[in-house]
């Protein structure tokens, strides 16, 4: 993507048009072209044949962006979360299956990308790691998302990496839970209701007031902007948090783990 950036940032000087300038031409934000350019965002294939027609570039931007190397490239089904994740002003997680990769360490995170199947070379899974430790930038902010993470405990008891990922694991969500901001929630094992059981989602809500949801299934995603489906699963977190322990209830739970090793 760093690549890509840097071609962008040649033809738009070239072309004699600032980072805001060319922003305003296609009312997008400044910063969304000085991502793109630093490689911090990727440009799409709609934005590159755009930029290639006003720059007068002949392709340019739009070959670069069709040949980069696999190795560069968040997986296409992913790329519109993750744009939308960067500018949420409110982030609400539920998961069952893993600890939520806002949260993750590099150790746990390498043990998630060593379990897929097929497997990944090392070059690339490293490459992954660092993407992912990289997203968790947003928690760190000077003025951050509002965010909820409602983890089931089952997540939480499995042991990927081994002990010594595990523990490194549940000390960094102890930590974790108290960012400003951040409000850590554990569902107990042994409900007698769960209103999770479709699986994982994510709600966003972008600068605008929009709101958004997002799943994922073995082989893809869907992004949702629909209305009415963002409201379902709206209420499904809102029952989901009411079945969690509380953040204190859920930071006591976590010492309690922590207490076991």
């Amino acid at each position: 993507m760093k690549m890509v950036g840097a071609l962008l940032a040649v033809h738009r000087e070239a072309a004699g048009y600032t980072q805001r300038s060319l922003a305003e031409h296609f009312c997008m934000s400044e910063d969304q072209i000085a991502s793109i350019e630093q490689g911090r965002r990727p440009l799409k294939m709609d934005l590159a044949i755009q930029l290639d027609d006003v720059l007068g570039t002949n392709r340019t931007l739009q070959t670069a962006v069709e040949y980069m190397p696999e190795v560069d490239l968040v997986p296409r089904f992913a790329e519109e979360y993750l744009d939308r994740e960067r500018e949420a002003i409110a982030i609400s997680v539920y998961d069952t299956l893993a600890v939520p990769g806002q949260l993750q360490t590099e150790g746990y995170a390498r043990a998630v990308f060593r379990s897929r199947v097929p497997v990944y070379d090392e070059d690339h899974l490293e490459q992954l790691v660092a993407k992912r430790i990289e997203r968790q930038e947003i928690l760190h902010r000077k003025v951050p998302p509002t965010t909820c993470f409602v983890i089931w405990e089952a997540a939480l008891r499995d042991r990927l990496g081994g002990r010594e990922v595990y523990t490194e694991q549940l000390r960094h969500l102890r930590t974790s839970a108290e960012l400003p901001g951040l409000a850590l929630q554990i569902l107990p094992l042994g409900r007698t209701a769960h209103a999770g059981l479709d699986g994982p989602f994510v709600l966003l809500e972008t600068p605008d007031h929009q709101r958004l949801a997002y799943t994922e299934t073995q082989r893809g995603s869907h992004l949702i902007a629909d209305p009415d489906e963002v409201a379902i699963l709206t209420l499904k977190y809102a029952m989901l948090r009411s079945q969690a322990l509380n953040p204190e209830e859920s930071r006591a739970l976590l010492d309690r783990l922590l207490g076991e090793q």
